[in-house]
């Protein structure tokens, strides 16, 4: 009897350091489908992050580099730049990319460098100690806001996605969650199409993905899946902002 279901290629026999219920495992698995489905895995360079996907270079079987913080779009910006054969691809956080990094990420996509962004949006700073990030939801507690996001001291929380879909440069720009099945496949299919855009060399390509954060949020795996749907979700819309057709 055959296979229906196996573990990807690019994925490694590590055990995982993320927290129970966190998604980036999801998240990690699609990204390794999808460089298996489209034949790029000898070929492929990704990016690490500093946060909660640092070791993200344990996991996967094709080349990794590991970044200062914020500063992977530079990163791969230099190595497709030198090396426009190789399929690049940064994996990033919202502390790591909308806080630090959002220098880089705002000018890589102006610039329209031809790499893919895989970004994780849970809503606040994961291994750094649960601090409040620019996607921090208003009146939501961290440890830096004990009390709750004030954003009359603060502003609202940054939708990434929608920033750089404002742009002019020609660029694919989604955003996804992994809360459920659906959105999973969902998910997948995004992540698909940017590396897709990739090998056609047409465009810089960011992929948001609505995650799940239960040791921060002080919530259970279940109760945080519920909370990301009932407060993330109506803020963060899913689906495609922007394509380069």
């Amino acid at each position: 009897m055959g296979k229906t279901f196996e573990k990807p290629e690019a994925l490694s026999d590590a055990h995982t350091h993320y927290c129970p219920g966190c998604t980036h495992g999801i998240i990690h698995r699609l990204v390794a489908e999808v460089i298996d489905e489209l034949g790029v895995r000898k070929r492929t360079v990704g990016i690490a992050p500093v946060g909660c996907a640092v070791l993200a270079y344990n996991y996967f079987t094709c080349d990794f580099q590991e970044a200062a913080h914020g500063r992977a779009p530079a990163m791969a910006t230099g190595i497709k730049r030198v090396r426009p054969d190789l399929i690049v691809f940064t994996y990033q956080g919202d502390g790591d990319l909308a806080s630090i990094g959002m220098g880089e990420i705002i000018h890589a996509a102006n610039r329209g460098e031809k790499f893919v962004t895989i970004f994780v949006n849970n809503a606040v700073y994961g291994m750094t100690g649960g601090q409040m990030a620019p996607t921090t939801m208003p009146g939501q507690r961290t440890t830096t806001s004990p009390a709750g996001r004030n954003v009359e001291e603060v502003g609202m929380p940054i939708k990434v996605a929608n920033l750089l879909a404002a742009l002019q440069t020609p660029a694919y720009i989604t955003r996804q969650s992994v809360l459920k099945p659906k959105h999973i496949i969902q998910a997948k299919k995004a992540i698909k199409k940017a590396f897709t855009y990739q090998i056609e060399k047409k465009c810089f390509s960011l992929v948001e993905v609505i995650s799940t954060c239960p040791t921060n949020w002080g919530l259970t795996p279940v109760e945080s899946i519920k909370w990301a749907e009932e407060t993330l979700l109506p803020y963060y819309e899913l689906g495609e902002l922007k394509t380069p057709e």
